[in-house]
């Protein structure tokens, strides 16, 4: 996948193209269907598949308070579209001058001139340009003036809910990561690295790794069953997120023990995925009956994760044999 962003957005960068457009924040299961759909008719055609993106977030320049948690670092986002088998990823900065053009100008100078934009494909509610005044019926007057179609998907979803980025973060807020990756179509990830802690779980006989992590959007306080990926290898860990209040600790953390793991990894880079929240944070009255608790999740982590399928598997690309 070519990716396109910063001042050579606007230049001639194809003659021909099929293109879609969005945020795409999480690149759920709604926004899979939408690529699948594009790259297909792309296909079809004989032309490039481009899905174009902003980065930062609209909502990140134009109303920093009201912009919601990122469900993906932008490489997380960058690194799902070309699992798509995108061929061409255009980045445009997003800007308040930006903003302010007429739905008109964003088409011709975004679309249309260094795109050769053929057709477009968008979701069913999209809306675009200065006070989001584009809309399907501001594109097919475009398409008829200037040489290209247009597709509006309908509401991608199952069970009567319509799949969408506020629904994940809605679900992973509360700790419902069964749900977020329901949505999704594949677990709810976090990425980051291994850093010094207070080592609270080493004195328990659970060391922990300590994770810094530039994603937005963390699940809530509790203890998850997990799976970590180290060093080319997937490991089972048992993931815990909070204040860790029987020790009165004031800063929120994000710990995981990782199952029958012992390599040293302190600045090592490390993602999780969150396969199922077992419980919330407790205060125990003493660290007895908290490395206790920290036993029974062990074990509880232990027979969730030995459910993992091979579809799991084969989706990640792992054989048994590489999974810890």
């Amino acid at each position: 996948m070519q990716i396109v962003t910063g001042n050579n957005i606007y230049d001639k960068i194809l003659d021909a193209s099929i293109v879609t457009i969005g945020n795409f924040d999480g690149v759920h299961r709604g926004h899979a269907e939408i690529f699948a759909h594009l790259k297909r008719t792309s296909l079809v055609c004989g032309l490039p598949s481009v899905v174009v993106t902003f980065e930062p977030h609209p909502l990140k320049v134009l109303a920093l308070d009201s912009a919601p948690a990122m469900i993906t670092t932008f490489a997380q986002k960058v690194a799902l579209v070309e699992e798509s088998g995108i061929d061409f990823l255009v980045v445009v900065p997003f800007s308040k001058e930006l903003s302010q053009l007429s739905p008109n100008d964003f088409v011709l100078n975004n679309l249309c001139a260094p795109l050769g934009m053929r057709h477009i494909i968008i979701g069913h509610d999209y809306a675009f340009g200065r006070n989001r005044e584009g809309n399907f019926e501001t594109l097919e007057s475009l398409g008829a003036l200037n040489g290209f179609t247009l597709e509006d998907l309908p509401p991608i979803g199952e069970e009567g809910i319509i799949f969408s980025s506020s629904l994940v973060r809605s679900a992973v807020a509360d700790g419902d990561v069964t749900e977020a990756s329901r949505i999704l179509g594949r677990y709810y990830q976090i990425s980051g690295t291994v850093v010094h802690g207070c080592e609270i779980g080493k004195t328990l006989g659970f060391p922990t790794a300590n994770i810094a992590t530039a994603n937005e959007l963390i699940p809530s306080d509790g203890v998850y069953a997990v799976m970590a990926g180290v060093d080319g290898q997937l490991v089972k860990g048992a993931c815990n997120i909070g204040l860790n209040p029987t020790f009165g600790r004031a800063t929120r953390t994000i710990e995981v023990f990782l199952l029958d793991y012992s390599v040293q990894i302190y600045d090592h880079g490390i993602s999780v995925q969150f396969v199922q929240r077992l419980r919330p944070v407790h205060r125990f009255p003493d660290s007895d009956a908290l490395k206790a608790a920290i036993s029974q999740d062990v074990a509880n982590t232990r027979t969730v994760l030995e459910k993992l399928n091979s579809e799991y598997l084969n989706r990640n690309g792992l054989s048994e044999s590489r999974v810890r």
